[in-house]
C-alpha cells in the first residue's frame, strides 16, 4: 500500500466518505485537484463554505434554501391541493424533473431507522402532520420514500399518523425497484411511479 504525506492521507479520508466514492475514485479526485492552480482549490473550498453558511432549511417544506421559503412553496402556479412527502432534498430534484408533478413537496430529512438509532423524532414527521391537518386545500398525500425496509417503515408509520384525516394518503407504484433509491432513479421512471400510486 502506497504511504502518503499526511495532508494527502486526510484528503483522501475526507473523499472517500462522500456517497459513492471508494479509495480509488478518492485518489483520482484528490490528484485532479492538486493538478489544479491554487485559485481552482481555493474557490471550491470557499464555494463549499458559502453553500453551507447559506443553505438551511424551508420553513414550510424543509427543502434546501437561501431564503425563508423555497421557491417552489413561493411559486402561485403549484397544485396546492398535492403534498409528496421524499426523504432528502435530492429528491425534490429528481421529481422536479420529471416535469409532471407540480404540486408541493416535504422533506423527511431520511426515513425511521432503529438500527440506526433514527425515530420518529429525528425527522419532520410532527411538521408534516400539522401540515396536512392544517391546511383543508391538501387532498392527496403522496409518500415517496425509497422502496426499502425504511421506506416502506416511514410509509405506514405516516399512514398512521394521519388515520382519520380527510387526505389520501398514497405510495409510489412499484415502478421503483426494490432497494432503490429515488435520487438515481430516471425520470421515465419516477414518472410511472407517480402514475401507479396507490392508497396505503
Amino acid at each position: 500500500m502506497a504511504e502518503y504525506p499526511p495532508s494527502l492521507e486526510k484528503l483522501l479520508h475526507e473523499l472517500e466518505k462522500l456517497p459513492g466514492i471508494g479509495p480509488r475514485t478518492a485518489q483520482r479526485l484528490a490528484f485532479h485537484l492538486l493538478k489544479q492552480p491554487a485559485a481552482v482549490s481555493q474557490t471550491l473550498a470557499n464555494t463549499l463554505v458559502e453553500a453551507r453558511t447559506k443553505l438551511h432549511p424551508c420553513k414550510d417544506c424543509f427543502n434546501l434554501t437561501e431564503k425563508d421559503l423555497c421557491h417552489i412553496c413561493t411559486m402561485s402556479t403549484r397544485d396546492r391541493t398535492a403534498l409528496l412527502a421524499v426523504e432528502d432534498p435530492s429528491d425534490v430534484v429528481a421529481f422536479e424533473r420529471t416535469h409532471e408533478y407540480h404540486g408541493l413537496y416535504h422533506v423527511l430529512g431520511g426515513t425511521l431507522s432503529p438500527l440506526e438509532g433514527r425515530g420518529p423524532q429525528d425527522l419532520t414527521l410532527d411538521a408534516l402532520v400539522a401540515r396536512v391537518k392544517g391546511n383543508k386545500n391538501f387532498k392527496e398525500l403522496i409518500v415517496a420514500t425509497d422502496p426499502t425496509v425504511e421506506g416502506d417503515s416511514t410509509a405506514l408509520y405516516i399512514q398512521q399518523l394521519l388515520k382519520g384525516v380527510p387526505v389520501k394518503v398514497t405510495r409510489l407504484a412499484r415502478g421503483m425497484p426494490s432497494g432503490g433509491d429515488v435520487e438515481y432513479a430516471d425520470e421515465s421512471t419516477l414518472l410511472k411511479a407517480l402514475e401507479g400510486r396507490r392508497e396505503i
